[in-house]
């Protein structure tokens, strides 16, 4: 079958939408999507600074939500005209992914950014026969197709607005399980989120739903007035004694904090702020190494790094959206939608801030 999608032909191009076919149906295991919608994540736009270790020409995205349209195997678990978000790739048989801890996967990272799958990896070409890389973690749904394994694949409610949800199986669902699965955060508890972009704002509104209380710090005034619609206590990152100033807003520090940024100087800043045997969770790719001042892990502080909010995402994408249809998760209106024939607008307006979440419309 042939089908519209944006492809990547260099790291210093811009993406081309294009023809490209699909030269053979789902194999055992596998679901083919028709793509409602696919959220652009800072994860896409890494691979222009990979260094060559993500293949192109590739057809990326990995947020993407939509219908099944054709099913392979004698029982995948789901069905044609089933709505299904989808999220990650894992093997489903390691170690981690056997004791529910798959974005831990031993093949994490070949399968999700560093090559994907190689079984059946020639059948996806460009329009003059040219291979394109395996699928970009699990999907490529920057298109109006994609073929994804059905463990990766999400049933929801079909009265959901479909073209919206596919955030939910990575960065939405990033921010939120740091809070809800990592930190386990409830009422009374207090979350210094520090960076207010789409994982942050979902980690804002995650706390804000579990009961506690939330202070976002970024140096966007636009981002921090949405961070205080969505109740969380706002804080410019260019404020003179960061840490004492969430301790004063948290009664002494914070019990959580989470870091979106990756800036070695606010995560400093974030340990200073917990309490006591607070917690600091990363969930942003360090590029440089990461001194820590004296006293910052002082007093029983720690920090670790958290992958895909400690999620599986069968069990947290309902979750969410149960949590969206009683207004306590409102990720819609951290959304802006462009067509996909767009895709290079939307990638500007993410790189300078002017869209939380951008979601592409095939």
């Amino acid at each position: 079958m042939r089908f519209g999608a944006a492809v990547l032909r260099s790291y210093e191009a811009p993406f081309a939408v294009e023809e490209v076919i699909l030269n053979a149906g789902p194999a055992d295991g596998e679901i083919l999507v028709r793509i409602a919608g696919c959220g652009m994540c800072r994860t896409d736009l890494a691979v222009r600074r990979s260094a060559g270790r993500s293949p192109l020409p590739a057809v990326l995205g990995h947020e993407g939500a939509g219908v099944v349209v054709e099913t392979g195997g004698p029982d995948p678990g789901l069905s044609p005209g089933d709505h299904v978000v989808l999220s990650f790739d894992s093997c489903g048989h390691c170690r981690s992914c056997l004791g529910a801890a798959p974005a831990y996967c031993d093949r994490f990272a070949a399968l999700n950014l560093f090559g994907g799958r190689v079984e059946n990896a020639d059948r996806f070409t460009d329009a003059a026969g040219g291979t394109l890389a395996p699928r970009w973690f699990g999907q490529s749904s920057f298109a109006e197709y994609a073929m994804v394994p059905a463990r990766s694949a999400v049933r929801v409610d079909p009265s959901l607005p479909l073209e919206l949800l596919g955030p939910l199986g990575c960065g939405f669902l990033t921010g939120a399980g740091a809070v809800l699965n990592s930190f386990g955060a409830g009422p009374g508890d207090t979350v210094a989120v520090f960076g207010a972009g789409a994982v942050g704002l979902a980690a804002v509104m995650a706390a804000t739903a579990a009961g506690a209380v939330a202070v976002a710090v970024d140096r966007h005034p636009e981002r921090l007035a949405l961070a205080e619609k969505l109740s969380a206590t706002p804080l410019h990152a260019a404020s003179g004694d960061l840490p004492g100033r969430v301790q004063r807003l948290t009664d002494g520090g914070a019990q959580y904090a989470l870091d979106t940024t990756g800036d070695a100087r606010l995560i400093n800043d974030a340990l200073r702020s917990l309490r006591p045997r607070g917690h600091l969770g990363l969930v942003a790719r360090l590029h440089t190494d990461l001194p820590l001042g004296p006293g910052a892990l002082d007093r029983g502080r720690r920090i670790s790094h958290i992958c895909e909010g400690d999620a599986v995402p069968a069990l947290m994408v309902p979750r969410l959206t149960g949590l969206w249809q009683a207004g306590r998760f409102p990720f819609d209106q951290l959304i802006r939608t462009y067509p996909l024939t767009d895709i290079d607008e939307a990638e500007a307006d993410c790189e300078a801030g002017r869209v939380v979440k951008p979601v592409l419309i095939p």
